[in-house]
């Protein structure tokens, strides 16, 4: 079954630690996370498998065409953007840098649309530079519920900051705070 419910993650330097500490914390929950990390193609497949220990819930590096389902976890591979139609199916595109980054978490987010058929929830965690503020602001225009990793908590706290100073950001907190506010507005599996 396709997922109704989206959570998408953006996150840079220090993500692969950030990412454990948040996704050790959760049950599975009725959701499709979808990780966009800035990562190369050299790398992907073992940070999805290093946060596969961590998780309760899949965890696989999402795949052309492929529908997200609840109570999954998907990683955008490195090297390509990757984008959403109807909210649910991924499109994987090569194309220029964005933000310096491939994959970038603003194309993500941009590519998000109404009307929602569930809950949308955008999170930018820690790392450097601006990717997501964009994305964030879209996801909160939109109707989306947005968060932003504290600064306390970040390893570089350029993402989250770029984030919140939008003006568009609803909680900022730290990982495990960030997965009390999920399970709070997400039903488990």
């Amino acid at each position: 079954m396709t997922s109704r419910n989206l959570v998408v993650i953006g996150v840079s330097t220090g993500g692969p630690l950030t990412l454990k500490a948040l996704f050790r914390e959760l049950p599975p929950l009725n959701a499709a996370f979808l990780i966009v990390l800035h990562i190369t193609p050299e790398m992907d497949y073992r940070i999805a498998q290093g946060l596969a220990t961590a998780a309760s819930m899949p965890v696989k590096l999402a795949e052309d065409g492929e529908f997200l389902k609840s109570g999954h976890v998907y990683m955008a591979p490195g090297g390509l953007h990757l984008q959403l139609t109807g909210n649910n199916r991924v499109v994987l595109c090569e194309g220029p840098r964005v933000n310096y980054v491939q994959p970038a978490a603003d194309v993500t987010m941009l590519s998000l649309g109404r009307p929602l058929k569930g809950k949308l929830i955008g999170i930018v965690l820690t790392g450097m530079g601006r990717d997501g503020a964009d994305g964030i602001r879209h996801i909160h225009e939109i109707g989306g519920i947005t968060i932003a990793q504290d600064q306390q908590s970040s390893t570089i706290y350029g993402m989250p900051k770029a984030a919140a100073q939008t003006g568009a950001v609803d909680y900022v907190l730290p990982p495990k705070k960030i997965a009390g506010k999920l399970m709070e507005l997400l039903e488990p599996m």
